[in-house]
């Protein structure tokens, strides 16, 4: 007690709580540095998640690959070594031009005095052909102004007879033509290319100089004639056998706005519509309640809803493309776990499977090889949910946890193409036909107008499912322009 036996009893006790103070504030302190050294790790873990996404273990397209500062690239798969020369393969059919019989002739022939006698050789007679080229090219595009007239005549008897009006006659003095229009149009939907750069494009092509506000104008006048095309591939789509569907973000609107593009394809028919994500927004799509087949599509779970489809007229294939990106997640986050890799092996090998069945005409992969490989996945899910338990709590759920419980939950749904050849293992359909939309919004930007995005939509539907049905595409949109538009056949109830 050296030091302290100066000190009171009631100045002793109170030193001891004010020190028991101190070491109570500072044991508050360390739980909260605790608490804030347990938050600022999940946040590292999370940027770090977010800084390892690309196009190999997510859904983000390549071209945002290693855009985030320090983010690496992904690492190409291992593949063997080609074994097929670059170029022109073997067998395979060139894409040479070749000899036209149906080309315009201009022939050379010999002018000037003949270097023997020196007569004439305008009128020498045709020897041989000495040498003969084809070059394909195209006419100096010119806008050309016509001027139409409506004439009236009196007949001899005083009867005065007006000509009839043309069909298709603006009620302006002056206009553009169909085949400006169809140009115009295609620039923009198909090409994506901005307002006043068509403009610009046709501009220094033609020599015509529309404005930027009649080119806008086009595209709701365009969308306006296809009413009965767009029926007809709905009226199609709904009787599909298997109907892809997938979604994607569009920035459209005021600035801060973001709206979804939904798909419904197959390998004949598109049709696009804008909303938001949710089941609402699907619904009004007005294609899945009408589907009595097969859905390919996503994880999204939207999909899932009973108010999205008729859940017992319908059944579902879940791509694998996304699940084999899930599980190269799920792989780079548990180095050490095997069951990923596994997984994917097994899915790779019956997708192969399902494609040499397929083009073999087979109903399905034949049971000696998808057995095996069903079974492989299988132990694969499995050791997955022995390795990584069930821990829902504040810090949510692992990614790969997650994984496990949602194919294994939709087991059937993730192996239904190994049982059905006409159902494709991936929805590869659905992302090609999205992907334009991508391209759109890196090219513009923002969309202000949510009314013209959907004119956009509902031209690139029609010329999308033309495309497909190996209709040229200004044809195709010219003769909508001029409106008597092409009408997708339907197909006939199954």
């Amino acid at each position: 007690m050296s030091g302290f036996a100066g000190f009171s009893r009631h100045t002793l006790l109170g030193m001891c709580a004010a020190q028991a103070e101190l070491l109570a504030e500072q044991a508050r302190v360390i739980a909260e540095q605790g608490a804030q050294l347990a938050e600022l790790r999940d946040e590292v873990a999370r940027l770090q998640r977010r800084l390892s996404r690309n196009s190999r273990n997510s859904s983000m397209p390549p071209s945002a690959d290693g855009t985030l500062p320090g983010a690496p690239l992904p690492e190409l798969p291992d593949r063997p070594p080609a074994t097929r020369r670059r170029g022109r393969q073997p067998g395979a059919r060139g894409s040479a031009l070749r000899w036209a019989p149906d080309a315009t002739i201009e022939d050379h022939r010999p002018r000037g005095p003949c270097h023997g006698c020196g007569a004439d050789l305008a009128g020498a007679a045709s020897a041989e052909v000495v040498r003969a080229w084809q070059v394909t090219d195209i006419p100096v595009v010119t806008a050309r102004v016509t001027e139409h007239r409506v004439h009236a005549v009196v007949c001899g008897c005083g009867t005065r007879t007006v000509a009839p009006t043309p069909p298709g006659a603006p009620d302006a003095a002056c206009c553009y033509g169909p085949n400006l229009a169809t140009l115009v149009v295609y620039l923009l939907v198909t090409h994506a290319l901005p307002i006043e750069r068509a403009a610009a494009l046709v501009g220094d092509v033609t020599g015509a100089r529309p404005s930027p506000g009649w080119v806008h104008g086009l595209l709701a006048r365009a969308a306006n004639r296809l009413a009965r095309p767009l029926e007809a591939i709905r009226a199609a789509l709904r009787r599909a056998d298997v109907v892809h569907f997938d979604e994607t973000t569009l920035r459209v609107g005021p600035a801060g706005g973001q709206g979804y593009v939904w798909v419904a394809a197959t390998d004949r028919f598109t049709l696009y519509h804008l909303g938001a994500r949710t089941v609402a927004a699907f619904i009004d799509f007005d294609i899945g309640a009408h589907l009595h087949g097969t859905v390919v599509r996503d994880g999204y779970a939207v999909y899932d809803s009973p108010r999205a489809f008729d859940q017992t007229q319908v059944v579902h294939q879940l791509c694998v493309a996304h699940l084999l990106r899930h599980l190269t997640d799920a792989a780079q986050a548990h180095p050490t776990h095997t069951w990923p890799g596994q997984a994917a092996d097994a899915l790779r090998a019956l997708v192969h499977a399902h494609h040499t069945a397929r083009d073999a005409d087979l109903p399905a992969i034949p049971a000696e090889t998808a057995e095996p490989l069903i079974a492989d996945y299988h132990t694969a899910v499995a050791a997955g949910l022995a390795a990584l338990p069930h821990h829902p709590g504040p810090g949510g759920q692992l990614p790969a946890r997650s994984l496990l419980e949602f194919v294994d939950h939709y087991d059937t749904d993730v192996l239904r193409f190994c049982h059905d050849t006409r159902v494709p293992p991936t929805n590869n359909q659905a992302e090609r036909d999205l992907r334009p939309h991508k391209t759109q919004q890196k090219i513009s930007g923002r969309l202000p107008s949510e009314p013209t995005t959907r004119d956009r939509l509902a031209i690139r539907s029609y010329l999308s499912t033309a495309t497909k049905q190996g209709r040229n595409a200004m044809t195709t949109l010219r003769q909508a322009i001029l409106g008597d538009p092409w009408i997708p056949p339907i197909p006939a109830d199954p």
